[in-house]
């Protein structure tokens, strides 16, 4: 794997845009936008509810629970495909994982809004592997301490990237909404839950 690595104050960041070759990234963004059971939650914000701009499942280990917005996510069984890649990062990263959230992007108007993967079950610097599947979206990280503090990096189809260090602790980030035509795009940040 040829992990380039990311200088940023207060955290790591490491990319492969060419992580999964396209004849593999390809068919694995078919089967799990076919074969899985996507819901669209509703999250509580300011006193108010609302759906999720995305469908999401919560995959891993029996038992595993997931808490993030006042929303509790409980595991499903491991997708033999996902259980597969999952091996592959862990060999590769030398980081254990046991939990992954997959998040559909259906078009450019589903998003992911500000915010740390900082919850406490994520332990103290997590790390965090992500890997995009179908269309390029802008994933941006800002400083919480200055939002001007900016960085922006395109997520391609097959790309890891890998968050770790203090970096949740001190930036967050997003995947903004766009005007312009998107195609589906699958997410799986893969994680360890204690």
């Amino acid at each position: 794997m040829s992990l380039e690595q990311i200088t940023l104050a207060d955290g790591r960041l490491a990319y492969d845009p060419a992580f999964l070759p396209p004849d593999e990234a390809d068919p694995l963004l078919q089967q799990l936008s076919e074969q899985l059971s996507w819901r669209q939650d509703r999250i509580r914000l300011f006193g108010k509810e609302h759906a999720i701009p995305r469908l999401q499942l919560f995959m891993g280990e029996p038992g595993i629970r997931y808490r993030y917005s006042n929303l509790t996510l409980e595991t499903v069984p491991w997708h033999p495909a996902v259980q597969r890649l999952k091996e592959q990062i862990e060999a590769e990263s030398g980081s254990p994982f046991n939990a992954v959230l997959l998040n559909l992007y259906r078009d450019g108007q589903d998003s992911m809004g500000w915010h740390s993967d900082d919850e406490p079950e994520l332990g103290q610097n997590p790390v965090i592997a992500s890997v995009s599947l179908g269309e390029t979206r802008c994933f941006l990280l800002r400083r919480k301490d200055n939002h001007k503090t900016r960085y922006e990096i395109a997520l391609p189809n097959g790309s890891l990237l890998l968050m770790a260090g203090a970096l949740q602790h001190f930036w967050q980030h997003s995947v903004p909404r766009t005007q312009k035509p998107r195609q589906p795009r699958i997410n799986l940040t893969f994680r360890h839950v204690r």
